[in-house]
């Protein structure tokens, strides 16, 4: 009876020995469990960093491109600019020269008229291949100079200077720089900054958004955010509401104006 008692509680302190081996195994299965799971959100979280990380390659990728870019369109604009400037002196010689002829106009009528008709045409050429600037403004004075030149009360010597005077205005336009409000081809009323004939950009009027006029796909484009700032700048100089400095804006080549 002594071994059947002594054999019970041998028994019962395995029983109770088993049972605690398998709560404690129940724990570390459920803590393996959830290392592993922690393992798993790991790895999933690294995947998305190292996507985040191509993108910014990507991107800093996109913005080198960009920059270069930039830089062969500034190679361009001081081509272009030698050339508009070789355009300028021509052209101001050339004026000058029909001023110094200007006691003889009417005596040369005949010669006259078809200059004055050919300059009227090169200047509606200018219009229409440089970029679209106060574009209503530059049309309508180009077809004033179209009617003026067949009215009959209108001295030879007038018309001249007319033509003359529209001419200076457009080669103005070469060596300043202006701000005005006007609207996009979609109708949207937006401030307007032009550099010269190089360079026409826009912003919205809560300066939001920003664009700039790309003469190869003859469109305007908007342009990224980083530029809001600098144009916005920008625009308060042109207007005289801030002193001058320097600002970045992307820089455009204009198209070359041919002949006819």
């Amino acid at each position: 009876m002594f071994n059947h008692s002594k054999k019970s509680k041998m028994l019962s302190k395995i029983i109770v020995g088993m049972s605690l081996i398998f709560i404690v195994g129940s724990g570390v299965a459920q803590q393996l469990k959830t290392a592993i799971q922690v393992a798993v959100d790991t790895n999933k979280a690294a995947a998305k960093t190292q996507t985040r990380i191509d993108r910014l390659n990507d991107q800093t990728d996109d913005l080198t491109g960009q920059y270069r870019n930039v830089l062969n369109q500034i190679e361009s604009l001081r081509t272009y600019n030698k050339q508009l400037e070789a355009v300028v002196n021509d052209q101001r010689s050339y004026i000058t020269s029909i001023n110094n002829q200007m006691t003889t106009l009417e005596q040369t009528n005949r010669g006259v008229i078809p200059l004055i008709i050919e300059m009227i045409d090169s200047l509606a050429q200018l219009v229409e291949a440089d970029i679209p600037f106060k574009l209503d403004e530059r049309e309508r004075r180009v077809a004033r100079l179209e009617t003026l030149i067949d009215t009959q009360d209108t001295t030879t010597a007038e018309k001249y200077r007319k033509v003359t005077e529209a001419y200076t205005i457009e080669l103005d336009y070469g060596s300043t720089v202006e701000s005005y409000t006007g609207t996009l081809p979609t109708g949207k009323q937006v401030d307007f900054l032009r550099v010269g004939r190089a360079t026409l950009v826009y912003q919205t009027l809560n300066q939001e958004v920003s664009g700039w006029w790309d003469p190869k796909t003859k469109s305007f484009k908007q342009l990224d955010r980083r530029y809001n700032a600098n144009i916005k700048e920008a625009i308060r100089i042109a207007k005289k509401q801030a002193s001058p400095a320097l600002v970045g804006l992307p820089i455009l080549a204009a198209k070359n104006v041919g002949a006819k």
